[in-house]
């Protein structure tokens, strides 16, 4: 690799110029207490959700004080998604994403249930109705679900119990959850193979309970046993519910809960109320629902680790307050997680997690040289008891999961690449005698690199590369714990071999997407330059990237955000600060690298 820096040759005029409208777009987005809120994408397959418990809700009368409150938002919604339909006929999670069989299911039986209803007065014609059947069908149906899930049961459950609510699905065809197990310890839960991820604990308890009423099993001792413990696993999800009725602060969890719970005639249960009660506070003026309500601590942290010393002296210690107050510092009632952790979100459903943890752990530590001596030993109590909390979680692999350790036989429960070097980067800011351990996530790393030289994320795709892939993002990720690596001679071999493989995915027109050959982004853009710049790749690259952005930001679309995300299993999103967040980092790489 050159010894001359890949910014030699940058126009740094233009970069700057982009750099501080990037910056000023993204500070004039704080909240009045100085922190980032973002805002997540609209979503069909929340609103589809969201409206069917709704409407379970009004025909059984289970919150009779709200129903004036109910009734117009169930018809809302209704034209909402009317309206959001894709010309295939389908839908897809965002009004910017391609349609899926998911989504496209949800909305069709939502459709059904509210034209059989008589607790609401809708109808909609069969012409448009037969243009969306024909969609499923030529996708697959209630095959394609299955196929697109597999073994993991967390979504394609509920998506088929939803279409049993809306009579186009036979009960038969909903897997039965085993509740019971929800009743067993919480450290028992990994060891018995739950057919759901670790967060999915509401809905293995409310939808299980569904398919226990509307088909038991036929094996009598298995029905007995369901039918006695149907009380203690009610107080196991009262117990988990969040103060704000939602779980997770997800509409679809919520919902999926929700309904479940009117199918098996626990509609005076109290979860329902509080679940209600989210579903209405969490409505749009449009009459439609987002995936999630915020995700403010991880757009507070990414933001402040893309501006680095670009907030003011006065701007610095309101945010850091805000962002320590967010450490949990008691054992978690959902997970069962220890105290030390970070969550998504400040708002009472967010469960701590590995990927927000290491976050913070870097946006604290970069404030640090800007803060009181009293203020910097917050900073070290909460960033040791954060790295101690993050240690516990390493799997036996040497990789980190998302929420839970040894939950290692569902996809979003595994150890994953752009996680796992996250904490790395974390623990080696500010624990580096952590050796053994970031050893260990090293060769997990170096066994997950493909041939190409690229690393595959979990929480971010694209939804128009092979399989909804995004090794671009988990590449860019990966590489920035590779970035100072030095005397490795492997290593820096696998580190150049990543650099090799993004540079060849870069488009002509100097940007990129998600994977080779797909319309380059903002965000993909911005997170090839972020790992390019610290890493001293090709210059004449670095340019066109940096060019590519600075067009972006001279013709006001360097805030256009793509759907990039998946909030947990394929569900697409997008959140409006990526691009912003991602592009001032780049930019300011771009402009001060030496």
């Amino acid at each position: 690799m050159s010894d001359v820096t890949a910014t030699t040759a940058l126009d740094r005029h233009r970069a700057q110029s982009a750099f501080e409208i990037s910056r000023d777009r993204l500070l004039a987005e704080r909240t009045p207490a100085g922190h980032w809120e973002g805002e997540l994408s609209t979503s069909a397959l929340s609103t589809a959700t969201a409206v069917m418990a709704l409407l379970k809700v009004l025909e059984q009368n289970a919150a009779p004080s709200r129903v004036d409150e109910i009734r117009p938002l169930i018809l809302g919604g209704l034209g909402w998604l009317v309206e959001a339909r894709n010309e295939d006929g389908g839908w897809g999670d965002t009004q910017r994403s391609l349609s899926n069989i998911s989504t496209t299911m949800l909305v069709r039986s939502v459709f059904a249930a509210a034209i059989d209803s008589t607790s609401v007065d809708w109808t909609i014609s069969d012409e448009y109705l037969a243009s969306t059947d024909a969609y499923i069908d030529r996708i697959g149906g209630v095959k394609a679900i299955r196929e697109r899930y597999g073994t993991d049961r967390t979504f394609s459950v509920p998506i088929l119990m939803q279409g049993a609510l809306g009579g186009r699905v036979n009960w038969r065809e909903v897997n039965q959850l085993p509740f019971e197990l929800a009743c067993l310890p919480a450290t028992w839960y990994k060891r018995v193979n739950l057919p759901v991820v670790s967060y999915a604990l509401p809905a293995l308890i409310a939808i299980g309970m569904a398919r226990h009423r509307q088909k038991p099993t036929w094996f009598l001792p298995l029905r007995w046993l369901r039918t006695a413990v149907r009380g203690n696993a009610l107080k196991v999800l009262q117990r988990i519910q969040p103060t704000t009725g939602g779980f997770l602060e997800a509409t679809p969890l919520t919902s999926f809960v929700t309904m479940a719970l009117m199918a098996a005639g626990e509609q005076e249960h109290p979860v329902v109320s509080e679940a209600v009660r989210f579903l209405i506070d969490s409505v749009r003026p449009d009459g439609s629902w987002p995936i999630d309500t915020n995700l403010a601590t991880w757009t507070t942290t990414l933001s402040i680790n893309a501006l680095d010393d670009h907030l003011s002296e006065s701007e610095v210690k309101p945010v850091l307050d805000w962002l320590i107050g967010q450490q949990y510092r008691e054992v978690h009632p959902y997970t069962n997680a220890d105290p030390g952790g970070w969550a998504w979100t400040d708002l009472p459903g967010g469960v701590p997690d590995a990927d927000d943890t290491p976050g913070a752990i870097l946006a604290v530590h970069r404030l640090r040289s800007r803060v009181s001596e009293a203020d910097q030993r917050r900073i070290d109590e909460a960033c040791k008891a954060a790295c101690e909390w993050l240690l516990s979680l390493q799997n036996s692999d040497g990789g980190w999961p998302t929420f839970c350790r040894g939950w290692g036989r569902l996809p979003f429960d595994r150890s994953s690449p752009d996680i796992t070097a996250h904490v790395l980067r974390a623990l080696q800011t500010v624990q580096p005698e952590s050796r053994e351990a970031i050893e260990k996530g090293y060769r997990f790393l170096d066994r997950r690199q493909r041939e190409d030289g690229a690393w595959l994320p979990l929480w971010f795709g694209n939804q128009y590369a092979h399989d909804d892939e995004n090794p671009l993002y988990g590449t860019s990720r990966v590489l920035l714990a590779y970035a100072e690596l030095s005397g490795n001679p492997s290593r820096e071999e696998r580190r150049d071999k990543a650099l090799a493989f993004l540079l060849s995915i870069q488009n002509a027109d100097g940007g990129w997407g998600g994977a080779a050959g797909i319309e380059s982004s903002v965000e993909e853009t911005a997170l090839a330059l972020d790992a390019l710049i610290p890493c001293g790749a090709d210059s004449a690259a670095i340019q066109r990237g940096v060019d590519w952005l600075a067009d972006r930001a001279e013709a006001g679309t360097i805030d256009y955000a793509t759907p990039i995300g998946f909030y947990f299993a394929k569900l697409w999103y997008y959140e409006k600060l990526y691009p912003l967040i991602f592009a001032t980092s780049a930019l300011r790489k771009a402009v001060t690298a030496e």
